[in-house]
């Protein structure tokens, strides 16, 4: 006998409209981390590393980096648009990414393939998160992310300038709601009741634009559209060295890594693909210091190349833990075939 017996509209309705997740969650390496004294900054060792890379940076899908302020469209040329999210601009109108938004990129993605803890972990999820991954507090203690990164009354060894757009003006894109996170209601979330690890948003092709009727107008760097910055560094170890270089996706062709800046990683906004296109380092640290004339050594072209490829060689004999790293490339890579996310996900 045939069961007739419909099925209920709800349910076919969330069997036909939800998505796969956008995301994948990249577990944390089985060990504890190794906590250790960082180096000291009262001078430049002489055993280290110091010097520039220089970066350009390609957006790849709409990207929008928010200052928290809705202005009215009229006030950055959109007539037809009341009010729009905006980004921060320059003088001149290119638009700025903030040196601090890509270093907290960078550093999730060197804390997840690295044997390191968080960076911060709110009061009320203290709790979820395994004992050996909360933060690090005591500035004698650190893991190989604070060591490089910074912690609790440890400023680190990395800074970010501004990045800035190389042309001026931005696209206005209709960004659609989001859903907040749900991991009660994901049990791939947790692993005998404790977070199973980092949270990443895949790239896609494009990014979901729902048009001025029915999403949140906001100010947008658009394909190709290049920004440039430095990332200084001091007294970094060369398998330090190298896993930066990792994360900022130049160990090609194995590991194409590409970045999600911004906001709206879930429908696939923010993704960046990352250029060294210079390494500066002294050549001599005292003469730095004596001379007005001193110059740096300017590395590019095979040489740059040859830099920093003994650089990520290091840093996968000695730093970088593979199984986190080939779960991450599979997130990260860049170009992807994916589609983002239509609908409820």
């Amino acid at each position: 006998m045939t069961n007739n017996k419909p099925i209920p509209r709800s349910r076919d309705r969330q069997t036909q409209t939800i998505a796969p997740k956008p995301y994948e969650l990249i577990s944390f390496p089985k060990e504890k981390p190794q906590l250790l004294p960082p180096i000291e900054q009262d001078r430049y060792h002489a055993d280290r590393y110091h010097g520039t890379l220089h970066l350009t940076l390609t957006v790849q899908t709409a990207l929008h980096v928010s200052t928290g302020v809705v202005a009215m469209g009229s006030d950055v040329g959109q007539k037809s648009i009341p009010l729009i999210k905006t980004m921060i601009q320059g003088s001149e109108k290119n638009l700025i990414i903030p040196g601090s938004s890509l270093k907290g990129v960078v550093r999730s993605v060197y804390e997840a393939i690295t044997n390191s803890t968080l960076a911060v972990v709110s009061s009320k999820e203290k709790d979820r998160i395994p004992p050996e991954r909360l933060p690090c507090k005591d500035k004698k203690r650190l893991c190989p992310a604070s060591r490089v990164f910074g912690a609790l009354d440890w400023q680190g060894l990395i800074y970010f300038t501004d990045a800035r757009c190389q042309s001026a003006g931005f696209r206005p894109g209709f960004m659609p709601s989001l859903y907040r996170p749900r991991p009660d209601q994901n049990q791939k979330y947790f692993k005998q009741g404790k977070v199973a690890g980092r949270k990443f948003y895949y790239h896609t092709i494009k990014a979901v634009d729902k048009g001025q009727q029915q999403g949140i107008p906001v100010q947008e760097a658009t394909k190709e559209f290049v920004f440039t910055t430095q990332l200084h560094y001091r007294n970094l170890t060369q398998p330090e060295l190298g896993t930066l270089l990792i994360v900022l996706g130049q160990d090609k062709p194995k590991y194409p890594i590409a970045l999600k800046v911004g906001g709206g990683k879930p429908i696939g906004m923010g993704t960046m693909t990352v250029d060294v296109t210079m390494i500066e380092q002294p050549a001599n640290l005292r003469d730095r210091y004596l001379s007005y004339q001193s110059q740096p050594d300017q590395l590019t072209g095979n040489q740059l190349q040859q830099v920093m490829q003994r650089a990520i060689q290091e840093a996968h004999r000695q730093l970088v833990q593979s199984p986190q790293l080939q779960e991450l490339a599979a997130v990260l890579k860049y170009p992807t075939d994916r589609e983002p996310p239509e609908g409820m996900y």
